[in-house]
């Protein structure tokens, strides 16, 4: 009778009733006994005995790099795996790896856990573990006997959600700990409102649940699809685990990704208790792993696999982050050191000489508000910088508090590794950065919107010139720009589109800015715009890149558009050409072409191929910039050359010519990607 009333109460409420549920009140408690109850005995009732199904996935692993982590992560390994799956009452179950192939773009050794290579089969059991119980142990599950003990519920809303063949009404079910410093999920349970079956859960863990220092978080979603019309069974998969380093904080994160779709169940088949001898997921021979006969090429399955519509783990991570807070989820360590860029602690230029430095971060209340300090000291110019950062991360992006004094190239686009360029200029003499000593305060926002980021700023700036004041090992510094100084109030706002994609799908970027600044004796504005993209043209492709600016009259001379200063981009006059307004892009045709492949121990090589990219680019830049030194393109400046990129794309050799001075150069340097880290 209590069951049947608490059924009656749900089917009463619309969402608008559901949004009102507070936390263990009776009609969701009794929901929760009767999915609990309905876990138990699913086999009995439903007569099922045994089952055999086949599981396809892949396994991604990937990098992020850059401030903020805002980039997309770049695919490192993917591998691609089928999987005949089978389970017999009670709750034993067997996996067997009968296909898999895998693809490195970059050089790794990872090895996964077995469990990462397979799917969940029960649910998780009553107990949850992840990487063979390395990274997560024995998590109580919030339907497994006597989990009221430990989780608060709540009715959030009542949905129809859509599986293969039909449409199910579920009810959705938050999930959080009693005690938020125990070895818990938090997360949400969609029951179906008939039986009270469990169609899918969506969740992440505690901090205490991590074992593994190195987590950040791990996301996962269960699918499950109704088979027969009887069987609730899985049907779709994903899992996310994220890391960092352990000693310290550098904006770079390991992603692993699993994602499985699951059918071809055979159901009451009468399977043997001898299959399911020995582990839980196992591999075939690779003779018959070889011999899968697979329906596409990698290549095509991946890019295919990277267009099609995911479920969305960052709106889980959002949606968890409503139910706990960040010092309850994050895994990363309250205080330790790091910085933006390895280069923050140790560079050379010419205007401030070696600069040693140092610096941390602070994450209050387990990472609801982080704060970042930084410091150096130039040896040579014997100025001290330092600077200093709150953020509060939500759950559409963040707000941050920032002050602090430092050297600024005044490029909108670097040149050269920065690392690279340290080298360059204490042994060599060659600086390619020019340079502003900048003292800021401000306050930034930035919210994603779908795929768009949008940032907001404003504050105050107070420019002044640096001159070159080292001495380089061998050879000569050129000057440094003389920039003239000013204060200026600043607001600025930015549009960008970062997807994340799998190499060889299109990488189609873009991102627009607008600058106003209002100063003690000048007012202006900046705008400018970038767009990229890398069209697949059958086993070759084609990447264009371009990029438009302008700036009114009284642009402030730091922040004028300059273009050049390394190989073959520059001016007669000096070594960037500079402006007020100005364009440019280009086009690189990029093949692959088999290469000797040379190992790197037992698990990683160089590739064997490398990428021989023809392009052609070029840039115009003209107006005059009061107070800077940078002198007009004199119309298009085209260059072409071919570069070649080798160890898996991240070293590039290139040689490039001007075509109008007849100037050539050779350059090498890592892929662009790694710049923001180094």
């Amino acid at each position: 009778m209590m069951r049947l009333l608490a059924v009656l109460t749900l089917a009463a409420l619309g969402p608008a009733g559901l949004a009102g549920q507070t936390w263990n009140d009776s009609a969701t408690t009794a929901l929760i006994a009767r999915a609990a109850a309905r876990r138990v005995s699913a086999e009995a009732d439903t007569g099922l005995r045994d089952f055999e199904a086949r599981a396809h996935g892949f396994v991604f692993f990937l990098g992020q790099l850059g401030e903020g982590l805002a980039a997309p992560p770049k695919l490192i390994k993917a591998d691609q795996l089928v999987l005949e799956v089978y389970w017999k009452a009670p709750g034993r179950s067997k996996q067997r790896i009968v296909g898999w192939r895998d693809r490195r773009d970059l050089p790794t050794d990872i090895q996964y856990h077995r469990d990462h290579l397979g799917i969940v089969t029960n649910g998780f059991g009553n107990r949850i573990r992840v990487g063979e119980g390395d990274e997560v142990r024995d998590v109580p599950h919030p339907l497994a006997p006597g989990a009221a003990q430990w989780y608060d519920y709540a009715l959030s809303d009542s949905l129809t959600i859509e599986i293969p063949q039909r449409l199910v009404r579920v009810y959705e079910v938050l999930v959080r700990p009693k005690e938020p410093a125990a070895p818990r999920l938090v997360g949400t349970l969609y029951l179906d409102a008939d039986q009270a079956q469990l169609v899918r859960m969506r969740f992440q863990f505690t901090k205490s649940a991590y074992l593994d220092p190195s987590l950040e978080d791990i996301t996962i979603v269960l699918d499950n699809g109704l088979w027969e019309g009887r069987y609730w069974l899985p049907r779709r998969q994903e899992i996310e685990i994220r890391r960092h380093t352990t000693w310290l904080d550098l904006p770079a994160r390991g992603i692993i990704r699993g994602r499985w779709e699951i059918g071809e169940y055979r159901f009451n088949v009468g399977l043997a208790d001898q299959l399911f001898a020995g582990p839980e997921i196992a591999a075939a021979s690779a003779e018959a792993r070889s011999a899968y006969p697979w329906p596409e090429p990698l290549d095509a399955a991946i890019a295919e696999t990277a267009g099609q519509g995911t479920l969305d783990l960052a709106s889980v991570r959002a949606a968890v982050r409503q139910l706990a807070s960040a010092r309850v989820l994050s895994g990363l360590p309250g205080a330790r050191p790091g910085a933006a860029s390895v280069s923050d602690f140790l560079h050379v230029n010419r205007v401030e000489g070696l600069a040693p430095g140092a610096g941390g971060v602070v994450r209050a209340a387990g990472g609801a508000l982080e704060l970042r300090v930084w410091g150096s000291y130039g040896l040579s110019d014997e100025r001290l910088k330092a600077k200093a950062g709150l953020q509060r991360p939500t759950a559409w992006g963040s707000v941050a508090l920032e002050a602090g004094r430092e050297i600024r190239d005044v490029g909108d686009e670097p040149l050269i590794t920065p690392l690279f360029n340290s080298f360059s200029a204490q042994e060599l003499g060659r600086d390619y950065g020019d340079y502003v000593l900048e003292d800021r305060a401000r306050l930034a926002v930035r919210r994603r919107l779908g795929g768009v980021t949008v940032s907001l700023s404003g504050g105050m700036e107070r420019t002044q010139s640096v001159a070159t004041v080292a001495t380089p090992v061998t050879g000569t510094f050129r000057p440094n720009a003389s920039l003239g100084a000013g204060r200026y109030w600043v607001g600025r706002v930015s549009v960008a589109r970062r997807p994340w994609v799998l190499p060889p799908q299109p990488d189609v970027g873009f991102e627009l800015q607008a600058e106003g600044g209002l100063g003690d004796t000048a007012r202006y504005v900046r705008l400018r715009g970038d767009g990229r993209v890398e069209v697949p043209l059958g086993s070759t492709a084609m990447r264009l890149h371009g990029w438009a600016a302008w700036g009114s009259r009284d642009l402030r001379p730091d922040r004028a558009f300059v273009w050049g200063g390394r190989g073959p981009e520059g001016c007669n006059a000096s070594v960037r050409c500079g402006g007020r307004y100005g364009a440019g892009g280009g086009a690189e045709w990029r093949v692959r072409v088999p290469f000797p492949e040379l190992p790197l121990g037992s698990l990683v090589s160089t590739g064997g191929y490398v990428v021989v990219a023809p392009f052609v680019r070029g840039a115009w830049v003209d107006g005059v910039v009061g107070g800077a030194p940078w002198v007009a393109s004199g119309g298009l400046r085209p260059v072409t050359g071919i570069g070649i990129e080798w160890l898996h794309q991240l070293v590039r050799l290139e040689l490039g010519v001007d075509l109008q001075r007849s100037k050539w150069a050779l350059l090498a340097d890592l892929h662009r990607g790694l710049w923001t880290l180094l």
